[in-house]
Formats: C-alpha cells, structure tokens, sequence
C-alpha cells in the first residue's frame, strides 16, 4: 500500500510537470454521450495537460472492443457495469478504475404506436446488442412485465443500427441509447419511448477500465486519465455549449438533438466517484450482476464484489485521498 501511494504521489509529480509519460495509450470507446468527455480532453489538450499521449479508437459493437482488449490491441477500454460483470465472467481479468456516468433517459426501448406497455412486446421482434446495456434495460424490463426473453424475438443489431431498423419497420421494437433514441423519434411515424433507464436509476452506468497488470504497471498513467476526465467534466459544466460542440461532432449529433438527449446523462468526476462508491454503487452492483446472472445462468457464474470490480487508487488519489 505504501509503495502504490508514492508511484501515485511521484505520478502526480511528473503530471502536474507537464512531462510526456513513456508509450501512447490507446483507448477504445464508442459513439455515446457519457464518453464525451474523452473527446473534450483530446480536443482541449487536458490529456497532454497531465502528460499523457492518448490515441482514441472508436469502434460500433461492444463485442469488438472487448476482443480489442483482450488482444492487447487496446490498453484501455470504457465499457458499461454490466459489460465488465460479463468481460469478467468470460474469463478476461479487468478491473473499472473510474465510474464515468450514469444513464437516465439516455437509454431507452422504442417502439411503434401499437405497443402500448412493456407487456405487449411479447412475441415482438426487438432490435438489440446482446451483453450490452441495452441488453440489460430490456431483461429488466421484460422481468417486471412478468415475461423473459424468451418471450421475443431478438434480432441482433449495434446501438446505431437498431433505431433505423424500427424506423423502417424491419422489427417491432429497439433497444438503444442517445444520440440515437432523438433521432429515431425526430423521423416520427409514431415510433416512441416505451422505457427510459430513467425508471430504474443507476442500473445503466459506464466506467474507464483496463487489466490489473496494466493498472499495475501503469499508475500514472491510471491517475493522469482520471485527472484528465475530471478536467474535462469541469470543462462541460463551465462550457456547456463548446463541450457539447465538441460531443455533438463526436458522436454525429445535430446540435438540436443533442441538447435534451445529454440532459439524459450524469458525468462523474473522481471526487464524486467516492460519493457514489461509498453510498450505493456497491448494492447496484449487486442488482445488475443478479438481473445478468437470471437472464444468462450459464454465462454469468459470479457477481462481482465492489473491490473485485472497481480499483480505488486513481479514484482516491485523484480526489486527493
């Protein structure tokens, strides 16, 4: 313990410095609001603020950016809680070492008129990408309705496909997040939300998250992405419309569509991570692994507990604990 608090203290050292840590890290993401920050960070130069050459990869399916991970073609990853419960599951050791956001309305099931409740999907065909947080809202939803997913029809589909699949009528119903839900809706034909994550708060959540031997190996590293994060939520919040520019044009957002749906969203800075951590992160935790573990027995052997899932240091150091 006392010699991972001098590497954090010597990291923060060098960072504060403004010297270029040794090795570009290469961090995979994809196209939604809650990662905007990253996007502001490169854009605003606070990753080179704090020493670090970051190299963004965007990619469209979870599926691939956890093989990129698991490849060492990546170094870093932010992936969803429920996507690091399944990554841990299938074997891949990798720890979250920073809560990044929460989805309230972001998140959403759509559906045409004729869909009244969550109830009457059953034996619909819905549009979704398995494993991801769009897999999660729905067998939540469909376990409240007293139904299972078996009870429809998935059609494989990434988050940005899945919304123009209901718009041209190719299934019943989708599963997906902004900036695509404000798109869908803005084509009209009736189509409309039948479900926010915003009924289930804090079951939809995001974090930064790489191997324990990368951590291990890299602390300051770890510790300058976490600053660098909390530089650009400040940023955000103090330039809501340069940030959301710079979102908008990340994620392919018209500006008038990307207003409301990042309302949708709650940002974490490290400081508020502890809040979280220490409050009711764990319990959720729990709740998201048995939601997983009743909809995929045979996939999701073990819940996580909070120190199994999420790495404290860059967290604590950040927040200057």
């Amino acid at each position: 313990m006392k010699n991972a608090t001098i590497a954090f203290a010597t990291a923060l050292l060098v960072s504060s410095a403004g010297a270029v840590l040794a090795d570009p890290v290469k961090l995979g993401l994809q196209p939604w609001l809650g990662y905007g920050p990253l996007w502001v960070a490169e854009e605003k130069g606070f990753f080179e603020a704090n020493g670090l050459d970051v190299e963004l990869a965007n990619f469209s399916w979870d599926q691939d950016v956890t093989a990129a991970l698991a490849s060492g073609s990546l170094d870093v990853t932010v992936a969803a809680t429920n996507t690091t419960i399944a990554i841990q599951n299938a074997g891949l050791p990798v720890k979250g070492f920073l809560i990044l956001d929460v989805s309230f309305e972001a998140d959403a099931i759509l559906s045409g008129a004729d869909i009244g409740s969550v109830a009457d999907l059953k034996g619909k065909s819905i549009a979704f990408e398995a494993g991801s947080t769009s897999d999660l809202l729905l067998n939540d939803a469909l376990r409240g309705a007293g139904l299972t997913i078996a009870d429809v029809t998935h059609v494989p589909m990434g988050a940005s496909e899945a919304g123009l699949a209901l718009i041209a009528g190719q299934v019943d119903a989708a599963v997906t997040y902004e900036p695509y839900i404000s798109a869908a809706l803005a084509q009209g034909n009736g189509h409309k939300v039948l479900l926010t994550a915003a009924e289930r708060p804090g079951l939809i959540s995001d974090l930064m998250v790489a191997t324990p031997e990368w951590l291990a190996a890299n602390p300051d590293k770890a510790l300058a992405l976490v600053k660098a994060w909390d530089q650009a939520v400040t940023f955000i919040r103090e330039n809501p419309e340069e940030g959301g520019a710079i979102i908008a044009k990340a994620v392919g957002s018209p500006m008038e569509e990307f207003t409301p749906a990042f309302s949708g969203v709650r940002l974490y800075t490290s400081a508020e991570n502890l809040t979280a951590l220490q409050g009711d992160f764990p319990a959720t935790i729990g709740e998201i692994g048995a939601i997983m573990q009743a909809a995929n027995p045979d996939e999701i052997k073990t819940i996580p507990t909070l120190d199994a899932l999420i790495a404290m240091d860059a967290i604590k150091a950040a927040a200057g604990q």
